[in-house]
């Protein structure tokens, strides 16, 4: 049965795991014309990651990235994972945590055993109530409840030398009122030194949104990207209700232009660039899915 990135952490969440897997980004290497620095979410290749994770590490950077995000999961510790990606030539910028709201600190240990600069949240649901489900409406009440924590969460990650960001799914850009979306209520409500967010630029572009108009908007609060495309949706996915699945498609094969993203990403700064991609994959093979991310990636001016 395929597993969506979105089962996923629902699942690891559940479980309580508190280790990390490594997703690995090419950030300070030769990246094309561009220049930019490139990278993958290891969830994008987790079939291999999960069998082989040294190798796996090795065959990304024989690809061509350098950097490696991290996410929630995994079977070995922080420093097994950080051995293999220095053993690669990796390094890891940024790692994805489940927050416990009651024990901060508890992840931050994790981030620097990976060498993080950025702990990001994959997403901040069901910490705030564990029994909320995916697939429900963004609502004012949550609204307000997560960007309370994320202002705990970037306050605490301050203290720990780290930097905190707000990773978005599609559910936060429903309306919570007067016409403002969730999203926009978290970028208002919450501290803007405390609270980066990385912009998942999939997500958003399905729910309907445009990250360059974000990225143009408030340069200095999007250190990072996450580039994803998609198959056509049957409607867009900010509406209330029921909301259609992301079906995932290779970097260049969907919907996505990354062209003005990407333009708007170069004037307001953007440090870090991760390729992912959401299931199925069935399609082909995810360490040639990443080839070809990789191959998309810098072919974008």
């Amino acid at each position: 049965m395929t597993t969506t990135r979105r089962q996923f952490l629902v699942r690891s969440i559940q479980s309580g795991a508190a280790l990390l897997v490594p997703a690995v980004l090419p950030g300070r290497a030769f990246a094309g014309e561009s220049g930019r620095p490139f990278g993958i979410q290891v969830y994008a290749v987790n079939q291999a990651f999960e069998s082989d994770p040294a190798g796996t590490f090795k065959k990304l950077r024989q690809i061509g990235f350098t950097e490696v995000e991290c996410y929630a999961g995994g079977k070995l510790s922080a420093r097994e994972y950080r051995r293999m990606i220095d053993d690669a030539g990796l390094v890891c910028p940024s790692t994805h945590l489940d927050f416990d709201p009651v024990n901060l600190e508890a992840s931050f240990e994790t981030a620097h055993a990976l060498g993080a600069k950025f702990a990001a949240s994959s997403a901040l649901r069901s910490a705030i109530d564990p029994k909320v489900s995916w697939e429900s409406d963004f609502s004012l009440d949550e609204a307000k409840r997560t960007a309370e924590l994320a202002n705990r969460i970037g306050e605490a990650a301050k203290r720990a030398g780290l930097q905190y960001a707000y990773h978005n799914h599609d559910y936060e850009f429903a309306d919570v009122g007067e016409g403002t979306s969730g999203f926009d209520f978290l970028l208002r409500e919450t501290d803007s030194d405390l609270v980066k967010f990385e912009i998942d630029c999939g997500w958003m572009t399905f729910a309907g949104r445009r990250p360059e108009e974000y990225l143009a908007r408030e340069p200095a609060r999007f250190p990072m990207l996450h580039i994803k495309d998609y198959l056509a949706a049957s409607k867009p996915a900010a509406t209330k209700g029921p909301r259609p699945a992301m079906v995932g498609a290779e970097l260049g094969r969907g919907t996505v232009d990354y062209r003005p993203i990407f333009a708007a990403a170069r004037k307001a700064g953007v440090q870090h660039y991760f390729a992912e991609q959401e299931g199925p994959f069935s399609r082909m093979d995810q360490l040639d899915a990443a080839k070809i991310a990789y191959e998309y990636l810098r072919s974008v001016p």
